[in-house]
């Protein structure tokens, strides 16, 4: 009777692991039907049910409803956009459209950004092209204040007011027991309409334009909300 006892130890053992596992891999579509998962959020940031961009001029509009969270920043007012939930290694999704010319990004852990760019057309991009992982800054570095960034490995934008979809794996950096960092953070894969513009990129730290000047091992996601309309809509992530 023992044997019979250690394996049904072991079945409920095993499951209780699988059930933890299954847990920790679960995805996450952040609800759009208010902004309750976002915070703080300034009044450049709306619901919609719909939203038009001109792919030639800067006539946009909007009907309100929910399902996409749209920017119109006008100043004062352009906060940038920051979840509620905070995250380290991540696989994050969703759709965007951006107006003629515009520039957002996203900011995993509100320090390290991918932008977000009307990049339709460009032979060669460079690291503030849609899909780029931008620069850092640094006021002490004499002449090259800008350093480090990637361009994406090639330009998969579509036209602005067209609906577009990013897919992103990011690592976060780690560190000792003292917090002293061990590893930088990293963007694993980067896809753009399905195309893969990154893979094993590292981030030294955060870069321009970012949150929070420090690293850590956790931090919230960031839309860039000070630099033109954009809407966001699908976004899902799992937390690992």
């Amino acid at each position: 009777m023992k044997f019979p006892l250690i394996g049904l130890f072991c079945v409920v053992l095993f499951g209780s692991w699988e059930s933890k596992a299954q847990r920790k891999i679960t995805s996450h579509l952040v609800s759009l039907n208010n902004l309750g998962e976002f915070n703080p959020v300034t009044s450049n940031w709306k619901l919609a049910s719909a939203v038009r961009f001109s792919p030639s001029t800067d006539e946009n509009s909007f009907e309100p409803g929910t399902g996409i969270v749209l920017d119109l920043p006008v100043k004062p007012d352009t906060g940038h956009l920051f979840t509620n939930m905070k995250h380290g290694d991540i696989d994050l999704e969703f759709d965007f459209i951006i107006a003629r010319k515009s520039n957002s990004g996203v900011y995993l852990q509100g320090r390290y950004e991918v932008q977000i760019y009307d990049s339709w057309g460009v032979e060669t991009p460079a690291f503030y092209d849609c899909g780029g992982i931008y620069q850092r800054w640094d006021e002490n570095r004499g002449s090259k204040k800008g350093f480090e960034g990637k361009a994406p490995d090639q330009n998969a934008s579509k036209a602005p007011g067209a609906w577009q979809h990013f897919k992103i794996v990011f690592r976060a950096p780690r560190f000792d027991k003292n917090g002293r960092k061990t590893a930088n953070a990293r963007f694993v894969r980067v896809v753009l309409n399905g195309v893969v513009i990154h893979e094993n990129v590292e981030v030294t730290g955060p870069t321009r334009s970012a949150a929070f000047d420090d690293e850590r091992t956790l931090g919230p996601l960031m839309f860039q909300g000070d630099h033109g309309p954009v809407a966001i809509r699908n976004i899902q992530y799992t937390l690992l």
